[in-house]
Formats: structure tokens, sequence, C-alpha cells
């Protein structure tokens, strides 16, 4: 396991929190996001970028720096929110998502030292949490250009740094002659399947392979996340079928799956209608009605309702509208664009 160090944010000088982050357990996190500082180069060296990015966080309104880390060019890891604090830098993705900054911007292209540390910091969240997170870039969860083209290429390829090697899954286990283990996945109907693919879905898989007899690598299981035991199965599984060199690396294809199954399972969704939006006349002081209770409440599932002493109720608060103000500025609206009443398009956001 790769030992990482990371600088806390008494060391490099951070403020006090202006509020208090909600803690988010370990078990909630599901996500890791790669960010970049934007459209210009970062020129600034150790502390000072944690201290700049501080004051422009501060600036907005939010309680401190909203990553949860960042990492310069020299491989050093500061300390934002931590481990259990929510973040402020993806919406929607607060809560399931650790954000990283790696502190470059432009056209700027990060350093060997700094995908390695980020690389080692994504393999700590994974055995922190006990499971493979999602590798994201910003613009996975939000429209936006972030974490620029060179980032967001290298997420993309699987954030290989060097001859780095990650640990083996938590739930998995590789063969003991140390053979190479297929870790990617793909998607059929909808669905996730391979390395660190996760729901009811994987679940029924492993359960069919044993059913087949071609569960002898599971330890314990067969379980929701996929790991190498359940990559290993499939293609032994996929030999029987005849299937050899890379169409028998244990991740499923249609045809395959189709045999294992009897069908191919396809994710369905369907995506819930927003609420109409009310009008402007519906918020603001004095005002109270059923709407506001309604906005309170998806700012919370949202995370955006740390201004909330109690509630959210039916009647207008300051709370209701700095909690408004902070989603519009997540948004990277400014001035009357985040003065926390809202209208067509914030309701529109929020509801989405």
């Amino acid at each position: 396991m790769t030992d990482i160090d990371i600088i806390s944010r008494a060391t490099w000088g951070a403020k006090p929190w202006d509020g208090n982050p909600a803690h988010v357990a370990l078990s909630q996190r599901r996500e890791f996001f790669v960010h970049y500082d934007g459209g210009h180069e970062v020129s600034r060296t150790g502390y000072a970028i944690m201290r700049a990015i501080e004051a422009e966080h501060l600036g907005q309104g939010w309680a401190g720096v909203g990553y949860n880390f960042v990492v310069d060019q020299a491989g050093n890891i500061y300390e934002g929110r931590g481990w259990e604090r929510q973040g402020a830098h993806c919406p929607n993705h607060n809560i399931s998502g650790i954000g990283v900054q790696i502190a470059i911007g432009g056209d700027q292209k990060p350093s060997a030292k700094a995908l390695a540390a980020c690389r080692a910091l994504y393999e700590e969240a994974c055995r922190k949490t006990g499971r493979t997170l999602s590798k994201k870039g910003h613009k996975d969860g939000f429209a936006t250009a972030c974490p620029g083209k060179h980032l967001y290429a290298w997420v993309q390829a699987g954030m290989p740094a060097g001859d780095y090697k990650p640990a083996p899954d938590p739930g998995g286990s590789l063969p003991s002659s140390g053979a190479e283990v297929a870790r990617y996945k793909v998607t059929i109907g909808g669905l996730e399947y391979g390395y660190g693919a996760y729901g009811d879905h994987v679940t029924r898989i492993g359960k069919a392979l044993v059913k087949r007899g071609f569960g002898r690598h599971y330890t314990s299981g067969p379980g929701p996340r996929w790991t190498d035991a359940d990559t290993l199965n499939y293609a032994e599984f996929q030999k029987s079928l005849g299937y050899t060199g890379k169409a028998a690396d244990g991740i499923p294809g249609e045809a395959s799956l189709k045999e294992l199954l009897g069908t191919l399972p396809s994710k369905v969704t369907a995506k819930p209608s927003p609420p109409k939006f009310p009008g402007r006349d519906k918020f603001g002081p004095g005002k109270s009605n059923t709407y506001i209770t309604q906005l309170g409440q998806q700012l919370v599932r949202k995370g955006y309702g740390k201004h909330y002493k109690q509630g959210p109720g039916p009647k207008w608060s300051e709370a209701d509208r700095r909690n408004v103000q902070d989603f519009q500025r997540a948004q990277g609206w400014s001035g009357s664009g985040a003065d926390g009443l809202p209208g067509p398009e914030t309701w529109a956001r929020l509801f989405s």
C-alpha cells in the first residue's frame, strides 16, 4: 500500500471555517472527481496555492476551500474539506464525490509527481471507503470545461501514473501466478460490467456463475461490487464456451452474458418531470407557502442546506435566501444571477 502524506489545514494556515461543512460518512463516497484551477495557468507555489483558493471560495460565500484535497506540481497533497466533510466542488456530487484539484490551469500540463500523488490519493480513498471509486473529471458531473483537456484525457485513460500499480480491490483476489487481471468496464443495456461496476445486476452475475460451477475465486460473496474474483470466474466461464484471448479476459460481452443469464438485462430509467416553477412572487421576505418548503427540502437533498438551523419550513427566511445563493454560485453565477431568490432557471436546475 502506498503511504501518503497530507499537509493539514493547520499546517498550511487555513482560516477557521465560515460555518461548519456537513459530515459525510466514508460509506457515502462513491466517486473521485479531478478538477483544475480554470482558464489561467497557476504560478503560485506551496502554501500560497491553498491560501489563494481559500480566499476565492470564501469570497463566493463558501465555508472555506471547497475541494476535499488539492495537489500541487511538486506532488504535495493539501487538506481542504478532508475525508469526511461535504465538499463544494460539483453540484449533486458533493456528498457522493471526493473532489481533488490538481493545481494547474489553462493549457498547463500536470507534472508526473502531481499525477502520481493524485493516483496515490485515489488509492487511499478506495482503501478508506472499502470500494473502487468511479474515476471522473468535473465535466462528468457538471457542464464545464474543467478539468481541462490534459487532465480529462488522463482520467479517461484510467489515471495512469508511471509504473504505479494499484492494490487489489478489497473484495477481490488475484491469481497466485501474479498474472494480470483485466480491469476495465463495459456498458451493456445501460448497465456497467467489469472492474468496479456496482449493483444488483453484478450480484446476479456472480450467483449465476456459482450455479454454473464457476465460483472458485470467491472468498466472500458474490456481492454487488465487481472485483477481480468476478473477472477470474467470468473468464473461466468464457473459456468453457470456447472463447480465447481477449474474448476470454473475464469482462462480459453480449453473447456470453446472454448465454449465462438467458437474456440481456437492461437499465430502466424513468426520469420524473420536475415540478413546474410556481413564479417569483411565491418567494421572498414575508412569503409563506408550501413552495418554500418544497424549495428548502430540495436544497437539503442537493447538499445546500447548511444555513438552516431548523426546518426548512413554509415561511421564507434569510437561511432560505443564503442556501439558494450558495446553489446559484455553484452554477457559476454572480451578481444579480446569485441574489438568493429562485427564478425559472434556478428552479429547473435545482429540481433536474
